[in-house]
């Protein structure tokens, strides 16, 4: 692996952690493989839950409208519809 985990974005990230999961799947691993490989997909998982964290709040902060609740929320509350069946 060339980047450090902390700079892996997202979907490096992803395509890694399901290589990982194919090869112990698979069975041909060893035992210290697979626990090698185990251990690499939860330090893998954590990176992906922290980038799809940081996404969530930056939508949340960019859809919060001035009452308080998200722009999308407000708008079907208001009645509004994203989509005309007209």
């Amino acid at each position: 692996m060339g980047k450090k985990e902390s700079q892996l974005s997202f979907e490096e990230a992803l395509a890694q952690l399901e290589a990982m999961v194919k090869a112990l799947e698979a069975g041909s691993l060893t035992l210290d493989q697979s626990l090698e490989y185990y251990q690499k997909g939860i330090e893998l998982s954590r990176i992906c839950n922290a980038k799809l964290r940081e996404a969530e709040e930056k939508i949340e902060m960019l859809t919060v409208g001035k009452d308080g609740k998200s722009d999308l929320q407000s708008a079907f509350d208001n009645g509004t519809k994203l989509v005309s069946g007209d």
